[in-house]
């Protein structure tokens, strides 16, 4: 079988923006697809239409391609930095970004050629303990099950809970706290319960959560991504989880190394193992539409590693002889 991939990256040195992947017979290429400034983070509607973060003249937002004619629709941006997240939601058909630098969360909203107009946006404030927690730093923004937007916030150390209008308009009505220090970058939810499993990025930990119908959550569980006697710089990157709930993932961007949790039947994570990523910088990863295979992407090596997920959720190395340049998200 025969599945495609998108791959944004950083345009710093080689890359030129973004690039389709092939994965056939358990092997990996790589073609360039689309030019765009700094594309780190991207995603597709159901309508083949891409929507990735990026920048123009008038600064960094979130660009807009038809995937089945290759061409750019529109771009929406702003003065400042580019934002590190975008999602669409089908349902009202909007999209949300997150914008790191400035700590603000953005919704648009999505017309019926593709385009983008900007609906709403959300500026957090705050700070933590840790060195990069001097300010609100949005790092995610995507929805849970029940179609309320989550918003993780590295900088205050807080997972935003926020009801939506049609008209993309926000409106916050929960806030958990994690521990300070922990930096929540991404969030999963699992597939049945009503379980959420968070990043941290600065702790390397991952922290089960319940989620509650009123929009609140609390924490059940905490636990580190590295080994116990690692004590060198890392950092948490990715966090997926199997399409049967069975097992999760995080990389360890430093460590360079995945760490594979098995899901008991009460949610709770109970560690596999923690195994090389075969590369440097392990900043995201995707699992196949069957979960049969995992691509790991390495931002500093500038690379792909393929692995086998085994039954027993263990990863079988593979390759990791694909060049991608630059690149930092993976989406199949």
């Amino acid at each position: 079988m025969q599945e495609k991939f998108l791959l944004g990256t950083y345009t710093r040195k080689t890359s030129k923006g973004i690039y389709e992947g092939t994965l056939e017979d358990e092997k990996l290429t790589v073609n360039f697809l689309l030019p765009e400034s700094n594309p780190t983070y991207l995603t597709t509607s159901k309508k083949n239409i891409l929507y990735t973060v990026g920048a123009d003249d008038n600064g960094g937002g979130i660009v807009s391609y038809d995937l089945n004619h290759k061409k750019k629709i529109n771009s929406v941006t702003f003065p400042g930095s580019a934002p590190c997240y975008v999602a669409v939601d089908e349902k009202r058909q909007l999209v949300y970004s997150g914008n790191y630098h400035k700590g603000s969360l953005l919704s648009y909203k999505i017309l019926s050629d593709g385009s983008l107009k900007a609906a709403d946006e959300v500026t957090h404030t705050g700070s933590g303990p840790h060195k990069n927690q001097e300010k609100a730093h949005v790092h995610y923004s995507d929805l849970a099950p029940d179609g309320r937007l989550i918003v993780c916030d590295l900088g205050t150390d807080g997972l935003y809970t926020y009801d939506v209008s049609p008209e993309g308009k926000l409106t916050e009505i929960a806030l958990f706290k994690a521990v300070p220090g922990t930096g929540p970058r991404h969030l999963v939810f699992h597939p049945e319960k009503n379980m959420a499993y968070l990043i941290g990025e600065l702790a390397n930990t991952v922290t089960v959560l319940s989620y509650f119908p009123d929009g609140h959550f609390e924490s059940l569980q905490t636990l580190s991504t590295l080994p116990e006697d690692f004590s060198e710089e890392s950092s948490g990157g990715a966090i997926k989880i199997t399409r049967d709930g069975k097992f999760l993932y995080a990389s360890n961007r430093g460590h360079n190394s995945l760490a594979c949790y098995h899901v008991e039947k009460d949610g709770l994570l109970t560690l596999v193992e923690i195994t090389s990523s075969h590369g440097d910088f392990p900043r995201d990863f995707s699992l196949n539409s069957t979960d049969e295979y995992l691509i790991c992407t390495h931002q500093k090596s500038d690379h792909l590693s393929l692995f086998k997920k085994e039954a027993n959720g263990k990863l079988t190395f593979i390759s990791n002889d694909t060049l991608a340049p630059e690149a930092v998200c993976v989406k199949f």
